[in-house]
């Protein structure tokens, strides 16, 4: 295979670090006029242009972008695939919205042209948002999976996705046993994960649709295959705790039950925990488990407020989510942008490095892949966007007016939607092009 090597000259930032742990200047490594070197789908090279354009050999293609930021991909820690045909469904808050809405959108996926057809839909979108990576639910059948997951390959995207488990407390057209879905889920680890740069994540939609058989069932698949993800909610709605309390009286909490059977671990992610303790948040860091982060369906659900603050004192891994359909953008600025809002109903502040280092690097560490993705640092895949100041009109009228990198920053992200994506890169390939 010949050697395929290319250059990106634009201004460049990413997150090194989180700025709750080393302060906000250590976060970031920002380059005015920088250059980021492709070889093979990675980044073999990144610096100052002034620096690294002397070293290169003459024949090199080198795309040169005026007004524009290279940053790394975007990655989506929790999103419903099924769900993208009732995004922006009116009126009712979690457990309503999924009897009214959810299920009867997620029954479709029994038929395989459905399923393409979203399938295609979903990840166009995701491209076009900038969004490299994403965590994904499927609905309870196989088909949805093997459709997502055939699409993603085509473009050699980096993605996790896996089935719903769910043999209770849901319609009888979108449930499953605790054997059939252990089994159908362990025919599609062996088809795909690994493969590729796809993987997968054992998927009990939440303790309430899950037996206590299904969840044992869900700790041993993990048992068997180190390395798979798990993923499931957690503490996003009050109605909901008080149903998981009844369900399970025997165990201390919400957590306590995915404890219990054995689900938490450093690939699992847990979507929303909007109203964890700091217990709770203790025990998932000391677990390596993870939270995704979902503002805009906290806000849209009228679930509650996040308090980042506790998780980040107990030095939890958070990432961030836009769960569509109960979130309403498959865009992470736009996610970013109602993530503000929930720090300041709360009296906090999120600093648009933290934004963005829980929109890339946060996102890679929640998923363990930051030495592949999340960052542009030398030996990572080539997944990276190049977003365009003057998207709009408003947004580059806006950015004339900022004085630095942070306040550019916020208002890419207060202002900034999937406009603002000019071009989106996937293992050095161009994958999405405004």
């Amino acid at each position: 295979m010949p050697l395929t090597r290319k250059a990106y000259r634009a201004a460049i930032l990413h997150s090194i670090a989180d700025p709750a742990e080393v302060g906000i200047e250590a976060s970031y490594e920002y380059f005015e006029d920088g250059l980021l070197v492709v070889d093979n789908g990675q980044i073999s090279a990144l610096g100052h242009a002034s620096d690294l354009l002397p070293k290169l050999p003459a024949d090199i293609e080198i795309t040169h972008y005026q007004d524009a930021l290279i940053t790394p991909g975007f990655i989506d820690t929790h999103i419903h695939l099924p769900q993208t045909g009732m995004v922006g469904a009116y009126g009712e808050q979690l457990l309503d919205w999924l009897n009214t809405y959810t299920f009867p959108c997620e029954s479709q996926f029994a038929d395989k042209a459905h399923a393409d057809e979203v399938a295609d839909i979903f990840i166009k979108e995701l491209l076009r948002n900038g969004t490299t990576t994403a965590l994904v639910f499927g609905s309870v059948h196989p088909q949805s999976v093997n459709s997502f997951f055939e699409a993603a390959q085509q473009l050699d995207l980096r993605m996790i996705a896996g089935k719903v488990m769910m043999d209770r407390n849901a319609p009888d057209y979108l449930t499953d046993t605790a054997e059939s879905s252990y089994l159908e889920s362990k025919a599609l680890i062996e088809r795909w994960h690994g493969k590729g740069r796809l993987h997968y994540a054992v998927t009990p939609r939440f303790a309430p649709t899950s037996t206590p058989e299904q969840l044992t069932l869900a700790g041993q698949l993990l048992t068997e295959y180190p390395d798979l993800y798990m993923q499931t909610h957690i503490s996003e709605n009050l109605k909901e705790i008080e149903w998981v309390k009844e369900l399970f009286p025997e165990r201390k909490g919400y957590l306590d039950v995915y404890d219990h059977y054995q689900l938490l671990g450093e690939r699992s992610v847990f979507a929303h925990g909007v109203h964890l303790c700091d217990d709770e948040c203790a025990r998932l860091a000391e677990t390596g488990s993870a939270i995704s982060f979902c503002p805009t369906s906290n806000f849209f659900l009228g679930s509650g407020l996040f308090n980042l603050p506790m998780a980040e004192k107990h030095k939890l891994n958070v990432g961030l989510g836009t769960d569509v359909g109960g979130g309403t953008s498959f865009s992470l600025l736009q996610t970013l942008n109602e993530a503000y809002k929930v720090m300041q109903l709360q009296g906090a502040r999120l600093s648009p490095f933290k934004s963005l280092y829980l929109a890339t690097l946060g996102g890679a560490r929640a998923l363990r892949l930051e030495d592949k993705i999340g960052n542009l640092q030398p030996g990572t895949d080539a997944d990276f966007l190049v977003l365009d100041y003057n998207a709009t009109p408003l947004l580059g009228y806006r950015l004339k007016q900022a004085n630095n990198i942070a306040e550019a920053l916020f208002v890419l992200m207060t202002l900034g939607d999937d406009r603002t994506v000019l071009q989106t890169y996937a293992a050095g390939n161009l994958v999405h092009q405004r």
